[in-house]
């Protein structure tokens, strides 16, 4: 089956207005053949419309470029999955002993180490990973090494990235060139800003809200230390060549051998469990989400940054990717309601909605109330009147810059024993999901939200 590109752009126009993303480009690889639109404006100061060929910031889908690289290694035998990090950085500590002695390239790939961002500011030199390593001596464990998945958004893959840097003799970004950009023949896609090309790129956006519709973000880029898990750009094209490799056992369109097949397949059949299984997927395996689609398993990679977003699907079964990015957001229900109208068009299987929470559980609320936290980040969750409730604060200085309140209450509503549904209090948000969990001591010990732990602490 083919796309209608006129009704899907229409479509897209109607919605990118309704939630007030400036704009999208789309890309569908079915069967080896691309389809590619682009819908809206770049800036919304200039006015000028992106378009096909125009560069958008990938945030995380980074961290799935870091991991091919990574089985590049495996395939080369230079490093084992399984071996500890201190195997390839002998001077590898961080506060716990066991993390440190034990702690592996698949836990990273996993994000299971469970060592807390405490890195500090590195800089933006050339050395940024090797400091990121020496920084974390005395970093302490979100939670026990391997006993939960937990996202680290910049240090985990900042680790694995060090361990290209230190067994290809160059910069993690120059090991992304020649390991994957040149051979994959991407002149597009980069992981320093200073290569992009500024009259191509998107401008990134913030919704604070509808009213005043979307602004520039203040924010124009992730720091340095983000690289390998959030600072690769690039176009809708190149990014369904990196869809390609997944789908073709690790080859790239243009033929060129880019990892073997048995990595390829390692990569998706290696899987932790995920708490928080609804918002994303079940599992979590090497540098992919696992998702499970009413029966057939896709994989996912997205990102964000601060004004700009990735999405990517990709579906083994009927052969067949989709890609979006866009200049603001995020919102799942957008990427849901877009990616749902292509997948109708091709059909093929569509995004299943969440799940509805089930009235007749008798769950003992006291075991979930309490605090739960990391720096920067705080959830209490109360019991009142027979129902759950989570409340979100946040510090003055990120109330100011969302223009949010420091304190906003969400009733939760349990779906089973340990996954809530989180109904949204603001037109700008969707639906959430939330896993409170790990009851073994009548008392849950974590908290899970947007791929996120954060441990009781009171």
């Amino acid at each position: 089956m083919t796309i209608d590109v006129r009704r899907i752009q229409a479509r897209v126009a109607v919605l990118l207005a309704e939630y007030g993303i400036p704009s999208a480009a789309i890309g569908v690889l079915q069967a080896g053949e691309l389809t590619e639109l682009a819908v809206g404006v770049k800036n919304v100061e200039t006015r000028e419309p992106a378009t096909v060929h125009t560069v958008y910031q990938c945030g995380s889908m980074t961290k799935t470029w870091t991991a091919l690289a990574f089985m590049q290694l495996v395939d080369e035998g230079k490093v084992d999955l399984d071996e500890p990090v201190r195997s390839y950085l002998p001077g590898f500590t961080v506060a716990d002993p066991e993390t440190s002695a034990k702690v592996t390239p698949r836990h990273l790939l996993y994000h299971t180490s469970g060592i807390e961002e405490a890195f500090g500011d590195p800089g933006e030199d050339d050395d940024v990973y090797e400091r990121m390593i020496d920084s974390i001596v005395d970093a302490p464990q979100v939670f026990p090494l391997a006993s939960t998945h937990g996202y680290s958004a910049a240090l985990g893959y900042a680790i694995l990235a060090r361990i290209l840097e230190v067994l290809d003799g160059k910069p993690w970004d120059d090991v992304m060139r020649d390991r994957l950009f040149e051979p994959m023949a991407l002149t597009d896609t980069s992981s320093r800003r200073e290569q992009v090309d500024e009259t191509r790129a998107a401008t990134g956006h913030l919704i604070r809200s509808l009213a005043e519709g979307p602004v520039v973000t203040p924010v124009d880029h992730l720091p340095r230390s983000f690289g390998p898990g959030g600072n690769i750009t690039s176009t809708i094209r190149e990014v369904l060549t990196l869809a390609h490799v997944l789908l073709h056992g690790g080859t790239a369109p243009n033929g060129k051998f880019i990892v073997s097949a048995g990595s390829i397949r390692e990569m998706m059949r290696s899987r932790v469990s995920v708490p928080d299984s609804h918002m994303f997927g079940p599992e979590w395996a090497l540098g992919l989400i696992v998702c499970d689609w009413r029966g057939e398993t896709v994989y996912a990679t997205d990102g964000s940054t601060i004004g700009q977003n990735a999405r990517l699907r990709i579906l083994p079964d009927s052969n067949t990717a989709i890609a979006m990015l866009t200049n603001g957001g995020p919102r799942e229900s957008f990427y849901r309601r877009v990616f749902n109208e292509i997948l109708t068009d091709l059909g093929t299987v569509t995004i299943p909605e969440l799940p509805a929470p089930d009235p007749t559980l008798n769950l003992d609320l006291s075991r979930y109330e309490g605090v739960y936290e990391r720096p920067g980040t705080r959830y209490e969750v109360s019991a009142d009147g027979g129902k759950l409730y989570l409340t979100l604060v946040l510090d003055t200085t990120q109330a100011e810059f969302l223009q949010k309140p420091e304190r906003t209450r969400y009733e939760l509503l349990p779906v089973n024993e340990t996954q809530f549904l989180m109904p949204p209090t603001d037109p700008l948000e969707d639906t959430q999901t939330v896993a409170i969990y790990d009851l073994t001591d009548d008392n849950a010990r974590y908290l899970h939200i947007n791929c996120r732990v954060h441990p009781r602490s009171g």
